[in-house]
């Protein structure tokens, strides 16, 4: 789906972070602001959620841990059970350090493939940038034009306070 956008491009990431708040607390509805590096207080600025990524961690290690634990039991005392100095064939401290691993590298990875996914991506994407200079020294700001009724003369007017450099509206934009 093709989406208006009109952007605003700053030179300095305390100019965007203050553009950002004063935008989402004018009501407008941003679509993403595109930095060359993390800008620390602009999710803040942008008014979102917390990530939910944490939770996904949490049920992939869980699925970790329980896979460990499943399978050492399974292996040391029902499938391969070996009598190895009288030990008992369920010893839990001996499986733990597999356990700990199992859960470590089955949450990273789960969350890793979580973050891909949600991202969207993936092998073959087609690059977008909204401006060359985002990965050198721009900051972009992108706002949604979602009718007629958008005042980007309004918006400008906004935006100069907080050192704008360069405002402009694209009209073909793949999302």
């Amino acid at each position: 789906m093709d989406t208006q956008l009109f952007l605003g491009i700053f030179t300095n990431e305390d100019d965007v972070v203050n553009a950002t708040r004063a935008t989402n607390s004018a009501g407008y509805t941003i679509h993403d602001v595109y930095t060359p590096y993390a800008v620390h207080g602009l999710e803040k600025a942008m008014g979102l959620k917390p990530s939910r990524l944490t939770w996904a961690c949490l049920a992939f290690a869980a699925a970790g841990l329980l896979l460990g634990v499943f399978a050492q039991f399974w292996i040391g005392s029902i499938d391969w059970p070996l009598n190895v100095g009288g030990k008992p064939f369920n010893s839990l401290p001996a499986y733990l350090p597999v356990i700990f691993e199992l859960t470590v590298l089955i949450g990273g990875l789960g969350v890793v493939f979580t973050m891909l996914v949600r991202a969207k991506l993936y092998p073959g994407k087609a690059v977008w940038l909204p401006d060359a200079g985002v990965t050198n020294d721009r900051f972009v700001i992108a706002l949604v034009q979602k009718d007629a009724s958008f005042d980007s003369g309004a918006v400008r007017h906004l935006w100069e306070e907080f050192n704008l450099i360069e405002a402009k509206s694209l009209a073909e934009v793949p999302c």
